[in-house]
């Protein structure tokens, strides 16, 4: 049987659709691994070469094939951004906030003093776990990383075993819960919900992120590097860090504020819905279902991280207004990545390839957990951006199970295999490896020796946790 032939009849399965799916992938990894193109034009080029191989598309009746192939995708980059552009925008002005207005760094200090300098370790994973919600990665990275340092210097030991547990909290978050770009855009397009999503990304986050923290004490003793001078950072920045009076930090409760408050109000929003929402609290589940939407819930974070800038700093509405800049260049440039991938993924789904899986499934079976696993895992060692292979995974595995009514388990599972998978494995084409080498000052074989290893256990640990609480609790839809 040849890879492209169309097999008719019932329970007969289409193989010309996988050939689209894999020639569309190949395309990714190649334009953005080896031809160094940027991602955003990648995915947008992507997604039309996927529309020209498929031939029957939704459109204007009156265009040709080709014209609906090249508007298609512009559309659904439109739709796709409409959903998720607001929400990062918003994320990136918060996360800038906390860093200079010193509330990033009261967090620190705080979960520290809680847990005592002997667990320096907890209280740094934890530290990255919370800041890597509205915080991209790397950020968190650049901010906790000189704490490490401090704290290494003063106790004369223990360097990796900070910096790899910064990194196990800051990874898993920053894949598994939204607001951050990739798990965002995997929420939208898997249909999911948004607090739903939150919450559970968080619970089956911290198994790993435990794990990491195991891992990296055993690397620890194995390795003990020493600390080292980076770029940017220098010893007398190491001393500034660790001596900043208290007092200049505002409280940890307006400090925690901006981060808690969206998650909370989206999360009971959420919680109340599935459980009777206005049958159950009559009028009053109103506001709270307003609230707890999430383009106001994010709004309302920001407008706190924005004061408590304002009141530490004491700047005028200008000085905000020039904060700003910056992280919303960012932020706009992760928005046009992420509606490219949406238009990729869409594109995918009308090729055929969830028809086509499904139909094959029911010939061989095919377990759609380990399959998102697997396909985020490959995507994200052969072009190394995790959000990249969060995002072409989602809009792939979006087609496979449709509204999700079919599956054995509820699809929240496929959306957190989706998260774990693009965490494997991170090396030389992933711009992570090398914030985490250059910023620490590890060697290049020190950081495949650490940082990969964790993240790779991070991937398996929770791939075995989805495994295992899918099967245990499966909570399927409509059941």
């Amino acid at each position: 049987m040849e890879l492209f032939a169309q097999v008719s009849g019932s329970g007969s399965v289409s193989y010309w659709p996988f050939g689209i799916l894999a020639i569309g992938m190949v395309f990714v990894v190649l334009t953005i691994a080896v031809f160094r193109i940027h991602a955003f034009i990648a995915l947008m080029l992507a997604a039309a070469l996927v529309g020209f191989l498929s031939g029957n598309l939704p459109g204007d009746p009156g265009k040709s094939s080709l014209i609906n192939a090249l508007d298609l995708p512009m559309q659904e980059f439109g739709s796709t951004a409409g959903k998720i552009a607001w929400v990062i925008a918003l994320a990136s002005i918060i996360g800038i906030c906390l860093m200079e207005s010193g509330a990033a760094d009261k967090i620190v200090r705080q979960i520290m003093r809680l847990l005592g300098e002997h667990r320096a370790a907890w209280a740094l994973m934890i530290s990255g776990f919370i800041l890597g919600i509205p915080v991209f990665f790397d950020t968190v990275f650049f901010l906790m990383v000189p704490l490490a340092m401090a704290l290494a210097l003063r106790l004369g030991k223990n360097y990796l075993l900070f910096v790899m547990s910064i990194c196990g909290g800051a990874a898993v978050t920053h894949h598994l819960v939204p607001p951050t770009p990739g798990p965002l855009f995997m929420v939208e397009a898997l249909g999911l919900n948004l607090g739903s999503a939150i919450v559970v990304g968080i619970l089956f986050g911290i198994p790993p992120a435990i794990a990491a923290v195991w891992l990296a004490r055993k690397l620890d003793i194995q390795m003990n590097l020493p600390v080292r001078e980076s770029p940017g950072i220098s010893m007398n920045d190491l001393q500034e860090i660790a001596s900043k009076p208290e007092d200049e930090l505002p409280s940890f409760f307006l400090s925690i504020l901006p981060v808690a408050l969206p998650v909370v109000l989206i999360a009971t929003a959420s919680f109340l819905g599935a459980f009777g929402g206005e049958e159950t609290l009559g009028g009053a589940y109103r506001w709270v279902e307003f609230l707890g939407n999430k383009y106001l819930a994010m709004f309302l974070g920001t407008v706190i991280a924005l004061w408590l800038l304002a009141k530490q700093k004491k700047m005028t509405l200008e000085q905000l207004g020039e904060v700003m800049g910056p992280p919303l260049s960012t932020a706009g440039i992760i928005i046009l990545i992420t509606a490219a991938g949406g238009a990729f993924g869409t594109m995918i789904k009308h090729a055929g390839v969830g028809e086509s899986i499904n139909a094959l499934s029911s010939k061989i079976g095919i377990s759609y957990i380990l399959l998102a696993w697997l396909v985020a895992s490959v995507m994200k060692i052969a072009q190394g951006s995790g959000t990249v292979a969060m995002i072409t995974t989602s809009g792939m595995m979006a087609a496979v199970i449709g509204d999700g009514t079919g599956l054995p388990y509820h699809p929240m599972y496929i959306y957190i295999a989706i998260g774990f998978g693009s965490t494997v494995i991170s090396w030389m084409n992933d711009s992570g490896f090398w914030v985490v080498c250059k910023l620490s000052g590890f060697t290049e074989k020190e950081t495949l020796k650490s940082w990969t290893l964790v993240l790779g256990l991070i991937g398996v640990v929770g791939l075995v946790e989805v495994l295992v609480v899918s099967s245990i609790i499966p909570m399927r839809l409509g059941s």
